[in-house]
C-alpha cells in the first residue's frame, strides 16, 4: 500500500505542473480538464472530499461570471463613450458656457464670467498667465448671479499680449461684512469640435477645451 500511495502522489504532482500559468488564462475547458485530472490522480488514501470538490466548482463559476461581467462592462463603456461623442457633435456651432477658470487667448479676447451667490460690495478680478504671474487686475460687477467679463488680452499697463497663451481668472468677491460670496468662474465660446481621445468627451472652443459635464448653458 505504501508503494501505491507514493505513486499516486507523484502522479498528482505531475498533473499539477501542467496547469495554466495564470488564473486569468483559465478557460472552461482548462477547468474541467483540471477537475478530471485531479479525480484520476488523487491519492486513494486521501481522496478529494465532496465539500472541496463543490467549493472548487463554485469558485470557478464565480470567476467565470466575473470575467463575463467585466467583458460586458468594458464593451458597454466603449459603446457609451461612442454615444457621448456622437451626441456631443450636436454642440458644434453653438455657443456654450462652461464652469472653468482658464482659457486660451484668441483674437485678443477671452470671454470669462463668474457667478456670485449674493450681491457683493466689492469684486476684484485677477488674470494670471500659465506660470501664475498676474498680468491684469481690476474691479468687476457686483450683481448676484451671473456676471460677464470680456478680457481684451491687455495687461494692466495696456500692453497687448499675443494670442495662444493660456490665462486664468480668479475672483475675490465679498459682501459688506467681508464674507465671500463667490460662486464659480466660467468660460464662454463657440464649439468648433469634439475630442474623446483622452477618455473624457471634451468640447473644443477654438483652442480651449472644456468637459461636456461642465456645460451650464447652450445658445445658438
Amino acid at each position: 500500500m505504501s508503494v501505491d500511495a507514493t505513486t499516486a502522489t507523484t502522479n498528482t504532482t505531475t498533473a499539477t505542473t501542467s496547469l495554466p500559468s495564470t488564473t486569468a488564462s483559465l478557460t472552461s475547458g482548462d477547468f474541467l480538464t483540471l477537475l478530471v485530472t485531479e479525480l484520476q490522480n488523487q491519492n486513494p488514501l486521501d481522496p478529494t472530499s465532496t465539500t472541496d470538490f463543490m467549493t472548487q466548482l463554485t469558485s470557478y463559476a464565480n470567476f467565470d461570471q466575473q470575467q463575463t461581467l467585466n467583458t460586458n462592462l468594458t464593451s458597454l463603456a466603449t459603446s457609451f463613450n461612442s454615444l457621448l461623442t456622437l451626441n456631443s457633435s450636436n454642440y458644434i456651432g453653438h455657443t456654450v458656457t462652461a464652469k472653468a477658470d482658464s482659457a486660451t487667448l484668441e483674437n485678443g479676447n477671452i470671454n470669462f464670467g463668474y457667478s456670485l451667490n449674493s450681491a457683493a460690495s466689492k469684486v476684484t478680478l485677477t488674470v494670471a498667465d500659465s506660470s501664475g504671474n498676474t498680468v491684469w487686475t481690476g474691479s468687476g460687477t457686483t450683481a448676484a448671479g451671473s456676471n460677464s467679463f470680456a478680457w481684451d488680452g491687455k495687461t494692466t499697463d495696456g500692453t497687448q499680449l499675443s494670442d495662444g497663451g493660456s490665462y486664468s481668472l480668479s475672483v475675490n468677491a465679498t459682501d459688506s461684512s467681508g464674507n465671500s460670496v463667490y460662486g464659480y468662474t466660467t468660460v464662454t465660446g463657440t464649439v468648433t469640435g469634439v475630442d474623446s481621445s483622452s477618455g473624457t468627451t471634451m468640447l473644443d472652443l477654438g483652442e480651449t477645451a472644456v468637459a461636456t459635464s461642465s456645460i451650464i448653458r447652450v445658445t445658438n
